[in-house]
């Protein structure tokens, strides 16, 4: 008995080197976010522009990360894993250096071709792997992005306040911890995928052919997975491109209090990934916990729609207004007075009622997406040809890529076209329409 408990149990010592390795990667790309946006309006763009350039590194990822890893089938993880994060720290020095807004753009797409860390981490927890733990050993992914979700914020607050609000700061304290990840992959982390396990050279070919996506969305197995995990992604980006105008909008929140809302996120989803995914998976199987974390991603989205317009109680219009400005001398005055739309009006009556409702439909989000994550990769993993893992995985981070280029364009043309409620509404609509197509074409595997 003690030897079959050894055998299902998980080899930490396996897994702790590419987790730390995942960890400061989505440190580096977490001390980023809440910052890239005031790169491009220093260099004068407008909100079309700020749009263009968060869909630059999804758009790059989508087309490279099914290369990658087709190429992790044939060469192995460990020198894919550190060329991508070599090419992140790169991309993160060029945008710490950055004097223009075309360089810029340029440092993103750089990151977004060599973006593949993820799909070719999940690779290697794969290989470390049996069915029965798969879906806890992936979930420990998940919970360091959520740990990553918590951490990176903070220090590209810090950043920030050391510097004086030089927004080079956390661009190079994020190359730090890229670099970092080249030197943990390159020294610690063990190669999972030796020579007798990896797939003909037929496969890497094939993953410079696009129109392997196409078999792979009529793959009997994979493709309603396929189509599940582009348009999850969909909503889930109108979500997260809307979300900051929606609460400055509702609640007059400012860029501390969404950064707040994203690491109660994160800290939510590091639970669920990480503690409750394996004990979870084992109890009711990847299949219900799919459609149960699909039905509370979009209850919560739905309730989320009918959130009041309240400002929280210590709301100030004065400081939303200088925050907003900050670093926008260049910045055309239109684009600013539309910013300023946003506020909520003057004499608006304060409390914290519609706060509390938002926060509480808010967290079903991440406690179904933290039921989803782990288990739709596992569900792609027990499906796939073992030696084409990697070809897999690398075509899901490409469709999440896809979705997360449509999705905040979505979502923007929802916000603007029809009103701001309404993103969150039709995303849980269409989350739900999701859930009836996964229950009846979902099939359990043998």
């Amino acid at each position: 008995m003690a030897e079959a408990k050894e055998e299902n149990s998980l080899d930490f010592k396996k897994l702790v080197p590419v987790l730390v390795v995942v960890l400061v990667d989505v440190l580096g790309l977490t001390i980023l976010i809440p910052v890239l946006p005031y790169y491009a309006i220093a260099f004068g763009a407008d909100a079309f522009t700020i749009g263009l350039l968060g869909s630059a590194y999804p758009a790059m990822q989508f087309i490279f990360a099914p290369i990658l890893g087709g190429l992790s089938d044939r060469v192995g993880r460990k020198p894919v894993l550190a060329t991508a994060q070599m090419g992140t720290f790169i991309s993160l020095i060029i945008l710490g250096f950055s004097n223009a807004l075309w360089i810029v753009f340029l440092s993103r797409i750089l990151d977004g071709i060599t973006g593949a860390n993820l799909s070719t981490a999940q690779s290697v927890i794969t290989d470390s792997t049996d069915e029965e733990n798969r879906a806890r050993g992936l979930g420990l992914i998940g919970a360091t992005f959520g740990i990553g979700f918590v951490i990176g914020p903070a220090l590209s607050g810090l950043a920030l306040w050391i510097s004086g609000n030089n927004y080079s700061a956390p661009a190079f304290l994020a190359a730090c911890f890229a670099f970092v990840s080249v030197i943990l992959t390159t020294f610690v982390l063990e190669e999972t995928h030796p020579p007798e396990k990896r797939g003909k050279a037929e496969t890497a070919e094939r993953g410079l052919n696009f129109g392997r996506m196409k078999d792979y969305m009529l793959h009997p197995a994979l493709g309603i997975i396929f189509l599940f995990v582009f348009l999850n992604q969909v909503i889930f980006g109108s979500f997260q491109l809307t979300f900051a105008p929606f609460t400055l909008t509702k609640l007059g929140l400012n860029s501390l209090g969404n950064v707040i809302f994203f690491s109660v996120f994160g800290i939510i989803s590091a639970i669920m990934q990480g503690g409750l995914a394996g004990p979870l998976n084992k109890r009711f199987g990847e299949q219900k916990l799919v459609f149960t974390g699909l039905f509370l991603f979009g209850l919560g989205f739905v309730l989320t729609g009918f959130t009041p317009s309240q400002p929280v109680t210590w709301y100030s219009r004065d400081a939303l207004v200088a925050e907003l400005q900050q670093g926008s001398a260049n910045t055309p005055q239109d684009t600013l007075d539309e910013q300023l739309k946003l506020l909520p009006a003057e004499g608006a009556e304060q409390g914290n009622g519609a706060l509390t409702y938002m926060l509480f439909t808010m967290l079903l989000v991440p406690v179904g997406i933290g039921m989803l994550n782990p288990n739709i990769s596992s569900l792609l993993t027990k499906r796939a040809d073992p030696s084409k893992i990697g070809e897999v995985l690398g075509t899901a981070a490409a469709f999440t890529a896809l979705g997360s280029v449509v999705g905040p364009l979505v979502g923007g043309a929802i916000f603007e076209g029809i009103g701001p409620n309404w993103v969150f509404l039709l995303g849980g609509i269409a989350a739900f329409c999701l859930l009836g197509l996964m229950w009846f074409r979902l099939k359990p595997v043998d």
